[in-house]
């Protein structure tokens, strides 16, 4: 592996957490310190940080054990695996009661990723598969994941002066106004585009919001212009209800 941009802080962190996993309540600092070779300042340094952050604790008799924030990471990287099957299993319904296609996706970067998709019986569709992509600035599910980023994430995802790509005479060209829907979206719990992505149709989107607040995907309800007036409404109802039966433990 190239660890030309290594960062070994990361790294001692690492096999420290691995030590602790290993032997949760049984080591202290002095045994940490032994085990990795690193110094007592920067081991009490590092065990401070990850204390204060919830990756670590520490009981009684000054032995460390795993924190609670590395239970909740543990609970949503297991979720990620059957998110898509309990998707599979509640979107039929919702499909079926608005008539239009619906989809699940995440954030790559300033890209959406398709996992998955209960398409409608229309005679015309968006090409949205599984693995599919579009720029995130161009999709209300896009706007949807969006409004989960940090500052420090967004600036670098949508630096000053960073073009936004054009895909129909509808997209959003202007950074600031991105993030103006991006923040409307966070106020209102759903997005939309309105040709922004496909000439000829619509979207709404409903984020999947997790306990600690995280972002983790997005549901979409996706129809043809003609019926955006008449089904918008029911479209954000819909999409807001499948996407909170998908968060964790369900709502």
């Amino acid at each position: 592996m190239d660890k030309k941009y290594w960062v070994p802080a990361l790294e001692r962190a690492h096999d420290v957490l691995r030590l602790i996993a290993g032997e949760p309540g049984r080591l202290r600092l002095s045994d940490l310190c032994q085990r990795t070779a690193i110094s007592k300042s920067t081991m009490f340094s590092l065990l401070q940080t990850m204390e204060e952050l919830g990756w670590i604790e520490k009981d009684r008799a000054d032995a460390y054990g795993l924190g609670g924030y590395l239970g909740w990471i543990g609970s949503v990287y297991f979720q990620q695996f059957d998110v898509i099957e309990r998707f599979k299993q509640e979107a039929p319904a919702i499909m079926n009661e608005i008539g239009e296609s619906v989809q699940l996706a995440r954030l790559e970067g300033s890209e959406v990723v398709y996992l998955a998709k209960e398409t409608a019986p229309n005679p015309v569709r968006v090409v949205s598969g599984p693995g599919s992509r579009f720029p995130a600035h161009a999709t209300g599910l896009g706007k949807s994941l969006l409004a989960g980023l940090s500052e420090a994430d967004w600036e670098r995802l949508y630096p000053p002066g960073s073009p936004l790509l054009q895909l129909t005479p509808y997209t959003l060209m202007a950074r600031e106004e991105l993030r103006r829907q991006v923040e409307q979206a966070k106020r209102d719990g759903f997005a939309c585009d309105e040709q922004e992505a496909v000439m000829g149709f619509c979207c709404v989107a409903a984020p999947i919001v997790q306990r600690g607040g995280d972002i983790t995907g997005a549901i979409s309800i996706s129809m043809p212009l003609h019926e955006w007036e008449r089904k918008k409404q029911a479209a954000i109802g819909l999409a807001s209800l499948l996407a909170g039966k998908l968060t964790y433990g369900g709502q």
